[in-house]
């Protein structure tokens, strides 16, 4: 093992300054932020112009089906598509995120943790809590408003990834916890980013930037502590984690079938539409070039940190689709 993992006095300087989250008291959401995040009065007139959730990432809202059936069923199911990512958003942030938290919090990590690092994890351990209370918040209205029931659905991802733990030995779970962390965290910030680009409704459109703002520092964080990991990781732990982070990336990228289809049946979309939706969407070209595509920020977090060094690090990945041969 590197011995930059046991003792504090070999952490260069720079880098055990380096892990903050910045003037967290005065940008942080959770302490700054004056929005209610409640439905405006005017929603209706506001759908006028406005969208629930990006049409541009909903690819399968331009099929014939739902183009032939109006503007009504447009919002349904951009409305039905924001609550599940509210509903995956509250649980993603409790069971995932924080999850991975608690491994540099607590010290469960095969490296010294410098003071800095400690701090602003309990920073964004803060942060995802209040991440879920307003993503619940405003799912439930939303929920109210259009009369979704049967909610919150266990998203797929969230089952996909916690099967990746239990399949896990024992003595490598907090590195495979930290990695789910570290890809969850580089993926968002970019997919917020791209979400706020769109004329939203005015409470969601709040959310989502008060979100983007944390998510853009978490986003850092986590790539810095990748990198300072990775320099401590011997051989064998290098080779769990290349081959993790494949799978990881993956999952993130999966199309959830099964909850897409009752979306579309809900809003009485034909069954036939149904399947040429769905097939198009799990295509596994489609899927790797939405893995490419959505990692980038992670791609980037890893080369930075040195990952593509290793030739068989970049063969795998390139296996996967992820970037090129």
């Amino acid at each position: 093992m590197n011995t930059l993992s046991a003792d504090p006095q070999e952490v260069p300087v720079s880098w055990a300054l380096r892990f903050t989250l910045g003037d967290w008291n005065n940008r942080a959401s959770v302490r700054t932020s004056q929005h209610d995040y409640q439905l405006p009065d005017d929603v209706q007139q506001q759908l006028e112009t406005r969208h629930w959730f990006p049409p541009a990432f909903l690819p399968y809202l331009s099929h014939p089906a739902i183009r032939q059936a109006g503007t009504n069923v447009m919002h349904r199911l951009t409305a039905n598509h924001l609550v599940h990512f509210l509903d995956y958003t509250t649980m993603l942030e409790h069971r995932i995120v924080n999850r991975a938290v608690e491994t540099i919090v607590h010290g469960e990590l095969p490296l010294y943790i410098p003071p800095a690092m400690k701090t602003a994890a309990l920073q964004l351990y803060t942060d995802e809590g209040y991440h879920a209370l307003f993503s619940n918040r405003l799912a439930e209205q939303i929920a109210s408003l259009h009369g979704f029931v049967e909610r919150p659905v266990m998203p797929l991802r969230i089952t996909r990834l916690n099967a990746l733990i239990a399949r896990t030995p024992q003595h490598n779970r907090p590195l495979a916890w930290f990695l789910l962390g570290f890809v969850s965290e580089t993926i968002i910030a970019r997919e917020l980013l791209e979400v706020c680009r769109d004329s939203l409704v005015s409470s969601v459109s709040d959310m989502l930037r008060d979100h983007l703002a944390d998510e853009a520092r978490h986003s850092r964080y986590f790539a810095d502590v990748f990198h300072y990991l990775w320099m401590t990781l011997n051989g064998r732990q290098r080779m769990f984690s290349t081959k993790m982070l494949v799978e990881i990336i993956a999952v993130f990228f999966e199309t959830d079938q099964r909850w897409l289809q009752q979306s579309l049946r809900g809003a009485g979309i034909a069954d036939a539409a149904i399947k040429e939706i769905v097939d198009a969407l799990i295509e596994p070209l489609a899927s790797r070039q939405r893995a490419k595509s959505g990692a980038t920020a992670t791609l980037d977090a890893l080369n930075k940190a040195g990952f593509f060094a290793l030739p068989n690090n970049r063969k795998l990945f390139a296996r996967a689709g992820l970037i090129d041969g």
